[in-house]
Order: C-alpha cells, then structure tokens, then sequence
C-alpha cells in the first residue's frame, strides 16, 4: 500500500539516489504495480510502434484514455516496447502479480477508504473529462496476456505479493521493479529501482552495450542519510502508515530540527519522526515502540496497548519469509498455500487459489470488493448489471448452502454492502466443485451459456475467441438499463480489432486519430461500463469452468475513443459506409446476426434499440453478394477464421443458403425477380 509521502520526502533529499546504468541483471518486477502505473502515466507515442507490427499511423501522441473504458491495443504495445527494451539490454524480468487479500484482513479499512477515493475521482472524472488516474477494467488481464505471448515469466501469488517478491529479491540479489514504497522498507542488498526514474524509453548504447539509466534506492543509502538504525526502518514505516486517530494526533512537527523550511504536512510528519528516531539509535525496536507509545496525548493504559498491538502487527510484513516463488522460476512449481489454509477445498482448487487464478476473497473472506469505473454518481453502479452472472460464479464455489457473499459496491458516492445469495440452478446441479475439471466440457459450456442466456447454435460460426464476447454482447443488450444504444459501435470496434489482429494490424482504424477531450455521454459511457463489467464477470465464470469458451484476446476488443466516434458516426452512415470492405461486412453481419437472432423462448424488449437492430440486419441482408462471393464466404473466409476444432465451420444462415441455392439453380429467372422484389 506503500507509506504516503515518502516518495516526495525523497524528492527534497534526492542524494539518497545512486544514478546507475542497468543491464545484464535478473529484475523481479511488481507486475501490479508496473501495469497500473504504465497505463495511468502512458500516452501514444510514434517511436514505441517502431517496435511493433502496428501501423503508427492508427494513432497520435496522446494521453491513453482512462474514461471512455479504456485502450488497450495501444496500451499492448507499451507494454511490449518495455520488455523488449529489457531484452535488448540483456535484463532477464521475473513479473509477480498481486492475488487478492490473503487470508489477512488487516488491510481492509485501508482497502475501503482507497475505494472511497476512487469514488470521488470517478466523480470528477465523470463530470470534467480530468484524468483522475483510474485504470479501466482488464489493464492488468491485458498485461498478463501480453507477457505470456512474450514468454516473459509470470506468477500471480495467493494474497499480496510484496512478503515473497521482497524474499526473492534478497535470495537472488537482484533489484526490484517498482513505485510502491513498501520495498523500500525491506533490507534489499541490491535495492529498489523507482518506476518514476527508470528511464525503459531512453535507453542507451556504447560500446555495443545498451543500459537503462536509472536511479537506485537501498535501505543502507537512506539510513546513512538520516542517521538512523536499520533495524528501526520497520517502526518507522508502521507508526508512518497507520491510520489510528490516536497516532494522528502525535504532533511530529516538534522534533523538526529548528531553521528547517515549512514542508507538506505528510512529508513534515515523516521528517519529524526520523528526527525523533535519530535519538533512539541505540535502543531496542520494543523500547521505541514503547517510547512512542507515551507521545500519544490524552489516552488511556488500555488505548496505547491496542495501539501499540496495531503497530505491532503491521511491523509483521516488513519480516521476509523464504521465497515460495523460486520454485516456480526454476521448476515451474506453482505456489503451495499453507497447509491450514483452507484445508476442506478440493486440490486443485487450493492449487488455483495459489497461483492467484481463482480470487481468494470470496473462498476465504465471503467478501468481493466490486471495481469502480468512472461513471456519474447519480447512476446505479454499473456492476449490477453482471451481478446474476456472478451469484452462479459465487453458487459453483460455494454451493447453494455456502452462505452469502457481501458486495462492497457503490451507492451514489457512498461504499455500500450488500448480501449476495449463490445461485445454483440448471446445468449447474450437475457439476461438483472437487471433480469441475473432469466434468464432460459440454455440461460446463451448458453452464455458462444458460448464464448468458444463449444457445449454442446462435454462436456457430463466430470466431472461436469473439464467442464469449458475442454472449456477453447478447446478455448485456437484454439486461443493461437503460437499453444500450451503441451495440453496432461496439461491434463494428470488435469487428475491426478481429481483421487487424489477423492482418498484424496493418489495416489502418479510420478517425482513431482524432484526439477527445470532452467529456462522454453519462449515459452512453455508463451503458459501456454494464458491457465492461459483464465480460469481466462471465470471464471470471468461464475461467473456473476451466474455459468453455476460448479466452478473448481482450486487447483487441474494445477501443473507447474508438467506440465512441463510432456511435457518432453511426447517427448519420451505416456501418458498412464508414468502414469498407468484404471481410469487415461478413464478419460484422455474422457477430450482429448471433446478438440480436430471435429467441422464441426469451422475455424479449419490443419496440427497443434490439428490435430496431434486428430490422436493421434484414436491411444489411438485402444487400446479399452474388453466388461466387457467397461461396467465397462459407468456404474460403469462414475456413480462415479460428473457429476451433470441435465447432461446425458454418455461418448462422447456412442451411437456409442451401436451399437457396438449389433454388437458384433450378430456376435462376425466377430467383432474381423474387429478389428484386425484396424476397431474397
């Protein structure tokens, strides 16, 4: 969580820096922290694309967008850039990815007071169009799926991941990758380099040799300047964090040696209370802590214990375990959980839980803290709208009888809790948690379709990896409220990143270029934000049904800038006007065709934004090619498409192409004046 205002502390005394080249090393990377910290301080930039397949011409120099639901294709290759940077420098990365909370909860009122912060920069954000630092829903998926395309090595851990990342670093001697100052309070022999001074997009060549110029940080270095005792970097750290009201009131300005300039209040408090440790060197870590005890004003024997256990308790994490990590780099051996941990939960349940795939919140805690999108405030939380999708994800792990989950959502501005019941239902009685992953695959697609709301057929002929999206597309248009009005904005931005992603991008993204700064729409914005929350969700579902469904490749699915020109575009053109070509119309009409085809047997909306859609699919319809592209289109593009081994290799409408065809060739005359007449 790191300790507030240390890093602007360091800023006034920057000597406490060693300037370094960095190459041919081992680093350990925060990955949490680098991929929220490489979209939030992102922007396009030409010479990144230089390093990549993509057109650089599909963008211009840019902050990423952080309230239209995110770039991700653009945000990909930031990422590839930096770690190909590693590579030319002979620096081999090692990524560790946060898990959920652990099986500690002591964090969780610092947990809910960042929510509540994230509250009202949605707010803002929402209401100004202000960059407020919120990153969109699937940075870190899109993160790790870029890393394992790039073989880079990468684990997520059960809990946090500071305790093993910091172990491993002392083991192997090498740096850590990171911003968050929590490491900069561990004993680290070869120390922190600062996200903020590693310079990745600057680096140099001499002598044949390329480096990183960047900045070091060590406990040695800081100590040695502000003449403390190592040993007491721990107390400092936990009296610096806590947010106990009594602690607060400790007025740590006084100890500020005199003549000194006015500073922060955070940075004050923290130079105060170096001060005040300076004097303690030679005391033992109980006496301080005991000492500081008295310096609280006004409170009782039994306050200053609570508080003194508080601190204690935190002082905790700041001691290193032995790595449970170096196995997996070496072996390839996932993360063991401790052996009392959740003892009852099938094995490979405990073996998700450790390699961070399953979140441990639920499984341990009951509890699921909901993301916040930047969205108004006088909106319901977008979350609601996927929240059936996760009572079944909550009904597989927990089963029926496993009690509620509590929510942390929003209401307005305000955090709120709500009970959760699990829902097992349908295809879902049929499976058991300790024997989910040799469940026959067709009972545990049933399970995730009957979520959706979707048959199987309405996905034959989509793309392997666009199925799941398709459902999700299909869920989200019956249930977001209010009724969406961008569904073909949204499909023709998946559509497009579906033809460059098999082109390597070259195909270039038509008014991408265009630079928006207002803010959007609240209503259509939020209306995106229900899409968002329902893949992110059915993903979540689809994953411990051991995928089903192919995974999407999420960084080509979804552009906002994008989306929202579309949606602009569209109240003036059609879709195949704005963007031309065979394979963009064959493969937008199959998408629209499997999310807005009739259901006889659904509750439908009437008169709505999904009947106007299917009407205008039987428009896009009438437009049919002649017989040999028709051909072309079954046999050549539909062969072309990654539609997976175990699905018929046929559009939506074939079996009644066929018959069409035999028609036509029985009696051709009389097949064309039908079609002019409109019955084709």
């Amino acid at each position: 969580m790191g300790i507030k205002g240390l890093l602007l502390l360091l800023k006034d005394h920057s000597r406490i820096y060693q300037d370094i080249h960095f190459r041919d090393s081992k680093l350990l990377v925060d990955g949490t922290n680098l991929a929220f910290s490489l979209y939030a301080r992102s922007y396009l930039d030409f010479s990144l694309y230089a390093r990549s397949n993509l057109d650089s011409s599909l963008y211009a120099r840019f902050n990423l967008d952080q309230n239209r639901g995110g770039e991700y294709l653009a945000y990909q290759v930031q990422v590839q850039a930096l770690f190909m940077t590693l590579g030319d420098c002979g620096i081999k990365p090692y990524v560790v990815m946060d898990g959920g909370t652990g099986a500690s909860d002591i964090r969780l009122n610092i947990r809910e007071d960042r929510q509540r912060g994230l509250l009202r920069r949605a707010q803002d954000a929402a209401l100004k169009g202000s960059r407020e630092g919120i990153v969109p829903p699937f940075t870190t998926t899109v993160f790790e799926q870029t890393l394992n395309d790039m073989k880079v090595p990468l684990v997520r851990c059960f809990g946090e991941a500071d305790g093993q990342l910091a172990a491993l670093a002392r083991e192997w001697c090498c740096p850590v990758l990171s911003i968050d100052t929590d490491f900069y309070i561990y004993d680290l022999p070869e120390g922190v380099l600062p996200l903020k001074h590693f310079q990745w997009d600057s680096w140099k060549t001499r002598q044949n040799s390329s480096y990183i110029p960047c900045k070091r940080y060590t406990t040695a270095s800081f100590c040695t300047f502000f003449n403390i005792d190592r040993r007491l970097l721990p107390v400092f750290a936990s009296l610096a964090k806590n947010n106990d009201v009594n602690l607060r009131e400790i007025n740590c300005v006084q100890f500020i040696p005199a003549g000194r300039p006015e500073r922060w209040m955070w940075v004050a408090r923290l130079e105060g209370l170096l001060s005040w440790l300076r004097a303690r060197t030679d005391q033992t870590t109980e006496d301080t802590l005991t000492a500081a005890m008295d310096l609280i004003p006004r409170v009782s024997q039994q306050a200053q214990t609570e508080v003194l256990t508080e601190v204690q308790t935190a002082m905790l994490e700041y001691r290193l375990p032995s790595s449970s990590l170096r196995g997996f780099f070496s072996e390839g051996t996932a993360p063991s959980l401790p052996a009392e941990m959740l003892s009852w939960a099938p094995e490979w349940v405990r073996a998700s839980l450790g390699r961070g795939d399953l979140g441990d919140d639920v499984f341990v805690h009951r509890r699921k803290i909901l993301r916040i999108q930047v969205e108004h405030s006088a909106l319901q939380s977008c979350n609601l709208t996927s929240q059936p999708l996760r009572q079944v994800l909550y009904g597989l792990l927990l089963g029926q009888g496993g009690g509620e989950v509590e929510e942390v959502d929003r209401d307005g501005l305000e955090l709120v809790r709500v009970k959760v019941r699990p829902l097992v239902q349908g295809a879902a009685q049929r499976l058991r948690l300790d024997s989910l992953p040799q469940a026959d695959r067709a009972v545990r697609l049933q399970v995730c379709l009957e979520t959706l709301g979707v048959e199987e057929e309405m996905l034959e002929g989509v793309p392997a990896h666009l199925r799941l999206p398709v459902a999700v597309t299909r869920y989200w248009l019956r249930r977001a409220s209010p009724e969406p009005t961008l569904l073909k904005a949204l499909l023709m931005v998946m559509v497009q990143g579906e033809l460059n992603r098999r082109t390597g991008g070259t195909t270039r993204w038509q008014g991408y270029t265009d630079h928006i700064s207002q803010p959007p729409g609240f209503v259509v914005a939020h209306s995106l934000n229900q899409w968002q929350a329902c893949l992110r969700d059915a993903s979540q579902l689809n994953l411990l049904l051991c995928k089903p469904l192919p995974e999407p490749h999420f960084a080509w699915l979804y552009q906002g800038r994008l989306v929202h020109q579309r949606q602009k575009q569209l109240q003036q053109r059609e879709p195949e006007d704005i963007v031309q070509g065979d394979q963009f119309r064959r493969l937008y009409r199959r998408l629209l065709g499997a999310v807005t085809q009739t259901d006889p047997g659904a509750n439908r909306r009437t008169g709505g934004p999904e009947a106007q859609l299917r009407a205008s699919m039987e428009h896009l319809h009438l437009k049919t090619l002649d017989y040999q592209e028709e051909e072309e289109e079954e046999l050549g593009w539909a062969a072309g498409l990654d539609l997976g081994s175990d699905w018929p290799r046929v559009t939506v409408r074939t079996r009644y192409r066929t018959k069409d065809r035999e028609d036509r060739s029985r009696n051709p005359e009389l097949w064309r004046k039908q079609e002019r007449e409109g019955w084709g």
